[in-house]
């Protein structure tokens, strides 16, 4: 079988983990990271001992599939040039900033015809990938993210840069439509929202309350399900899944899941590779990216945001 020829676009903090996946799969051929900044690719380039460049251009003829981990503005501009000649793409999250470049990307998937898988890491936690068939009937779900202060990622505000996690995690386990938002959020040490609330309603009857801040003291990852007859805990952080049933005799009982200690962006990386391969739909696909990001959207527009 001849090797998947695959280059990572963007080498800062995450394009620098996935070239490192990349070059350790055996059936890919990593033919080269691409990064502006010469001094960063040639360094990384240098880590993982392949070719380094700093225009993609220089690549389109050259790959099967590409990696973008670029700035979340510049993602339509990296991704709509492959996408259009049917080069698969994997997108880090969020897809883009605005629908209109998302709706661009997504025309350009039809055009070349090729796969477009976006990075929603959290859909290949071991956590979540345990509880396959565990979630039937969500009717409230709380989310927390909050971290520290990180430079990274500020481009764009905290609903884009980490509530979008838990954004597309719950879409995808509810699968009904939005019916009402309520949202709050608060700058503080951006010109962008950096703590957010959203408590969103489904068609389901489903309630989700989300929370995200990336100015806390603490790192907390958690996500917190009801259903009519079990609440289910998940600490993606610590691969924790703690599931409580309730009996016929009305009685609780209490089951903890062993989680794997799978690494999620390798198996993210693995997926993506495996959709090329044998030309499948990705688990995260165009569409799933762009319905997380028309939920941004609604976030945003019925966002109160109090004056200082």
């Amino acid at each position: 079988m001849n090797k998947l020829k695959v280059a990572v676009i963007g080498v800062g903090y995450l394009g620098r983990f996935h070239a490192q996946k990349y070059a350790a799969l055996k059936d890919v051929d990593l033919i080269g990271l691409v990064d502006t900044d010469e001094k960063r690719v040639r360094e990384v380039a240098q880590e993982i001992k392949c070719p380094a460049y700093t225009d993609f251009k220089d690549i389109l003829d050259k790959v099967d599939a590409v990696s973008i981990a670029v700035p979340t503005t510049l993602h339509s501009q990296a991704a709509i040039p492959f996408l259009e000649k049917g080069i698969a793409v994997l997108l880090e999250k969020p897809m883009t900033s605005k629908l209109e470049e998302a709706n661009d990307i997504m025309d350009a998937v039809k055009k070349g015809g090729g796969i477009l898988q976006i990075g929603h890491l959290e859909r290949f936690n071991p956590a979540i990938l345990a509880l396959s068939g565990a979630i039937d009937r969500p009717m409230f779900i709380e989310a927390h993210r909050i971290s520290p202060f990180k430079e990274r990622g500020t481009d764009v505000d905290v609903v884009l840069d980490l509530m979008i996690h838990d954004i597309d995690i719950i879409v995808s386990l509810v699968n009904s439509e939005i019916t009402s938002v309520e949202a709050v959020g608060i700058p503080v040490l951006t010109d962008q929202i950096d703590i957010a609330n959203a408590r969103l309603k489904f068609a389901s009857g489903c309630i989700a309350n989300l929370t995200a801040s990336r100015v806390s003291v603490d790192v907390m990852r958690k996500i917190r399900i009801f259903q009519p007859s079990s609440y289910i805990s998940i600490d993606y952080a610590k691969k924790a899944v703690d599931i409580y049933k309730l009996s016929p005799e009305k009685k609780i009982i209490y089951e903890s899941i062993e989680i794997s200690d799978s690494d999620a962006l390798e198996t993210e990386i693995r997926a993506f590779v495996d959709a090329v391969r044998f030309k499948k739909k990705p688990m995260v696909d165009g569409l799933a990216g762009l319905t997380s990001l028309k939920v941004v959207n609604l976030i945003k527009e019925n966002m109160i945001v109090p004056e200082k």
